[in-house]
Formats: structure tokens, C-alpha cells, sequence
């Protein structure tokens, strides 16, 4: 194993085309990213799984639209897995990586710690925001639970709101790499067809369909530990899979984990209040904290320097 290689494709999301069946596609894999999403807080093992699975479907569909600023997936349910909560934000600039985000809020006396993950998440939905940044119209997309797994969801809500045949194929859990300590390790393969052009023949409708059975057939031969590397690079499992449909890769983008809160946007948030209002979230100690749900950061302001009715604001 090239532990150069490892480095190179780790933490990357690389975009690919099927030429001979107008199949598009993104194979990621996720090592420091996810470790670092997963060390800011003590999730038990059954919510660690979900949160693995939301954020390496995060970065394959992010990387898939064309974003100004974020994406978001959110899963919502009635069990102890209340809440999945992912952000995946555009480079900033060419050249630059993607930032990934994860968090869960559950039941600490409900869930089961070793259970079945998915089946805690119980009744609810999945979604998709997109925010293209100021003055844009945020996208909602919604779809019921559905399936046995995340990646089911994200292919019925693909197939149901956006009318686009999407199939997952995803691997994830802990691993050790020689030499290193364990950790988790997330890789997956996104094919997605794209839309039949207008005034199309039937006949070259039954091929397109032809095209998708073919390649769905040849992505279920793919293996676990070809999925999360590193002995087998991207391109390479390409070529392996599709070879016959002409597999064309394009620049891979990196993916770093990252956070956007701020002293400045928890001091906005707490804006809306009045000084009373204030007042009730101040500490013995008189102050006000906050806490990042996402990355664990932690806030302490002065309550006199927050709200509408704060010193120095226009009266």
C-alpha cells in the first residue's frame, strides 16, 4: 500500500462521467473529514453509523450541484434518533476544499447504543436545502423516510422531487491502516442519470434504460474495501466497474471538515431579544454562553453587549 496514494485520494469526492451510457457519478472518500466531524462529541455507536452515512451522502450530493454556498441534508424522525443535521459549503475560491459539517441530537434514555441505527430514527422525513447565500431564494426538498437506510432515502427523494434515477453505494465503520491508531474510515460510489433530452426516440428511451440496468448491475459487484481504499484508488475502481462504458474522470475536490459559527452570528441570533429577554439567559456567574451544535465551540458574552437593547445601539 502507497501511503502517498492514501493521502492523495483521502477526504476527496471525484466527479465522473459514463460517455456510452450518459451516466454521471462521484466516488468519495472520507478519513480525517469524518474523524474530526465525529471527535467533537461522545456519540454511541448506532448515531456515529448515521452520522458517517448523512455526511458521506453530503459530500457526493454537494459536490453534484452547482452551490454558491450550501447544502444541507436534515433527517427528522419520531424515535430516539431525533435529528441528523449535515452542511456541506462550496469552495470559497478555485482550488480550494469543500467544508463538511455533522451533528445528531437523541434520546440518551431511549437509544440503544449497539441497535439497529436506522430503524431508530422511527417515522419522519428527509431533506435537502439548498441556500445559495443573500438575497437568493433558499430550495427546500422533502421526502418521507423510506427504505432501510439513509442512502435509500436520498435515492427516493432524487427519484420522487427531482425525477432523477440516483443509485448509492456506500461503505463505512472503523478501520486501522497500519501503523495508525482506529478510526473511522467512509467511502461510496453515486451514480445519477442525467435527463433524457427533449424529442427523444422510444427507441432511445429503451436504451437509456438499458444504460441504467447495465450500470447498476456492474456497481453491485463492487466490494466494501474497494469502496473505502485505500489499496484501491478511485480512478482505478472506475475503471475496474465501468470500463466498457468509458469512464471520464474530472478534477477531484477535497473535503475538510469546517465550521462557519461565530461570535458575530451567535451575537445576530440573540439580536431579536430585549434586555428582559436577555437577562433570563444570563448565568449566575452574569454572563451569557453559547454552544456550536456542530464543532462543540463554546461562547461567553457580556449580557449588557447583546440584544436590541444593547450599549452602544441606536435608540
Amino acid at each position: 500500500m502507497s501511503f502517498g496514494a492514501q493521502i492523495a485520494w483521502d477526504d476527496t469526492v471525484l466527479p465522473f462521467q459514463l460517455d456510452r451510457s450518459d451516466i454521471r457519478g462521484r466516488v468519495a472518500r472520507l478519513d480525517t473529514a469524518l474523524e474530526r466531524v465525529l471527535a467533537r462529541h461522545d456519540y454511541p455507536p448506532a448515531v456515529e453509523a448515521l452520522i458517517a452515512e448523512a455526511t458521506l451522502l453530503t459530500a457526493m450530493i454537494g459536490q453534484t450541484i452547482k452551490l454558491r454556498w450550501r447544502l444541507s441534508v436534515q433527517v427528522r424522525g419520531s424515535g430516539p434518533i431525533r435529528l441528523i443535521a449535515t452542511d456541506y459549503y462550496a469552495p470559497s475560491e478555485d482550488g480550494a476544499p469543500a467544508r463538511i459539517r455533522a451533528y445528531a441530537s437523541f434520546d440518551k434514555e431511549r437509544v440503544a447504543p449497539n441497535g439497529p441505527a436506522f430503524e431508530q430514527i422511527g417515522k419522519g422525513y428527509f431533506a435537502i436545502l439548498i441556500d445559495q447565500g443573500p438575497d437568493m431564494t433558499p430550495y427546500q426538498g422533502i421526502t418521507p423516510i423510506a427504505g432501510t437506510s439513509l442512502s435509500d432515502c436520498a435515492e427516493t427523494y432524487f427519484d420522487q422531487s427531482e425525477q432523477l434515477p440516483t443509485r448509492f453505494e456506500l461503505s463505512f465503520g472503523r478501520a486501522i491502516l497500519p501503523g495508525q491508531p482506529e478510526k473511522w474510515r467512509a467511502g461510496g460510489v453515486m451514480l445519477q442519470h442525467m435527463p433524457q433530452a427533449s424529442g427523444s426516440s422510444p427507441r432511445e428511451g429503451e436504451n437509456i434504460a438499458e444504460d441504467w440496468s447495465r450500470a447498476n448491475l456492474l456497481l453491485d459487484t463492487v466490494e466494501d474495501l474497494e469502496l473505502v481504499g485505500p489499496n484501491v484508488q478511485p480512478p482505478e475502481l472506475l475503471l475496474r466497474l465501468f470500463h466498457e462504458e468509458a469512464p471520464r474522470v474530472f478534477d477531484p475536490q477535497a473535503v475538510h471538515f469546517g465550521c462557519s459559527c461565530s461570535e458575530d452570528k451567535v451575537r445576530q441570533s440573540l439580536s431579536i431579544y430585549s434586555a428582559k429577554d436577555i437577562s433570563t439567559m444570563t448565568t449566575p456567574e452574569g454572563t451569557v454562553t453559547a454552544d456550536c451544535q456542530f464543532c462543540g465551540a463554546h461562547y461567553v458574552m457580556d449580557p449588557a453587549e447583546l440584544g436590541f437593547e444593547a450599549k452602544g445601539n441606536d435608540e
